[in-house]
């Protein structure tokens, strides 16, 4: 099963095909152009460099945020339009989820942080048991002294387990 990944909830706007569990290509760009003006591109460079046609996807991902609400509409506007002209469903993926899966497989405790401006942050805290991803706070916005205080207990429950942040926060 061919997947396009789009994401455009941050700062670096992302395209991806994959192809079963294994990453065929991707394109990140961190610049100051709009992704409205870059995403389109770097889907066309990448499906000519991988050689492949938007027939062959099979389904379209994208981040559902949270985020910069427009670039999760042109991310979102642009997957719905492509799902629609090649008869494809859409299958949104959560921001901060989708960021915790980097880590996949790691024993420790996973932090995505997004800022969400005046002091807050988009978090969710994560663990892996084997294979499976369990969700120990489900995403949310917050303040960054309240998540620090969050991890600060949850570090005195599992002292032998640390905590990995990712994201545009970090």
């Amino acid at each position: 099963m061919i997947v396009l990944g789009l994401e455009c909830s941050g700062m670096a706007a992302s395209v991806a095909i994959i192809d079963d569990n294994r990453i065929l290509g991707e394109y990140t760009i961190n610049h100051r152009r709009t992704h409205s003006r870059t995403i389109m591109p770097m889907l066309d460079e990448l499906k000519g460099n991988l050689e492949i046609e938007l027939d062959d996807v099979d389904v379209i991902a994208v981040a559902a945020g949270p985020g910069s609400y427009t670039g999760l509409r042109i991310s979102s506007a642009t997957a719905k339009g492509l799902a629609m002209a090649l008869d494809i469903p859409v299958v949104s993926v959560p921001t901060i989820d989708g960021l915790a899966y980097n880590l996949w497989g790691t024993t420790d405790y996973i932090c995505p942080i997004m800022d969400a401006r005046r002091s807050q942050v988009y978090t969710g805290i994560y663990h892996f048991e084997g294979a499976d991803m369990t969700v120990d706070m489900s995403q949310k916005v917050m303040a960054i002294d309240e998540l620090i205080s969050s991890l600060s207990k949850m570090l005195d429950k599992s002292p032998n387990r640390d905590i990995i942040f990712i994201g545009d926060a970090v």
